[in-house]
């Protein structure tokens, strides 16, 4: 794909899905990682896709979605919690960058989610600012206790549904437009991503 060319947003998520799948097989491409790719995008960035993830070192997503220079617009906190800054952040990437799509990336064993359910179950709070992140991941796993969840997978995909949730709610850009929003799922273990929730992708089923 040409870094000008905009795809619709389910051919953007499709270029991410086909894309980790050579990651997982272990067939990446590597694409636009060289010279020429670097030159050409110097005037300007023309990204497909805003990754809003989790800030966990093996959550890199050029590299899971086996993509490269200029193709995605990344926004990463711890648990993928939502504030101003990342609001900011992903409206820039829709608004000036015209992304059609919003991913929030997940992942299984997130430090954030675990803190947060012990914070419930042991009373053990994190000190500093580690405890507002684990006070912004605590309503999903309240979310999920209250629907009887208690797989720790089950809890990943309660707080993916609740981040797409908040951006949208927060988010004007991300309501009524040609933006979507998709909630993928990353495993560890075998480097696959699942769709868990979309916004605005009809057709497009979670796993």
């Amino acid at each position: 794909m040409a870094h000008n060319e905009t795809p619709s947003a389910a051919q953007a998520l499709d270029i991410l899905l086909t894309g980790n799948q050579r990651f997982v097989v272990g067939d990446p491409q590597h694409p636009n990682q060289d010279a020429a790719r670097r030159a050409a995008l110097a005037p300007g960035q023309h990204p497909f896709a805003v990754i809003f993830g989790c800030s966990d070192s093996r959550l890199a997503a050029e590299i899971i979605f086996d993509r490269g220079l200029g193709d995605l617009f990344v926004v990463r906190t711890a648990g993928h919690v939502v504030g101003p800054e990342v609001l900011g952040s992903i409206e820039y990437g829709v608004g000036l960058l015209g992304c059609p799509l919003v991913v929030v990336l997940g992942h299984d064993a997130c430090g954030a989610i675990r803190a947060a359910r012990t914070a419930l179950e042991e009373g053990l709070a994190p000190a500093g600012y580690v405890r507002d992140v684990v006070e912004r991941v605590t309503p999903s796993v309240l979310t999920a206790r209250a629907a009887g969840l208690s797989k720790e997978s089950d809890i990943v995909d309660e707080h993916i549904r609740h981040t797409v949730d908040l951006l949208q709610d927060r988010s004007p850009a991300l309501v009524g437009g040609p933006t979507a929003v998709a909630g993928l799922s990353y495993h560890l273990g075998d480097g696959r991503v699942r769709l868990v929730t979309s916004r605005g992708l009809d057709g497009v089923a979670a796993a």
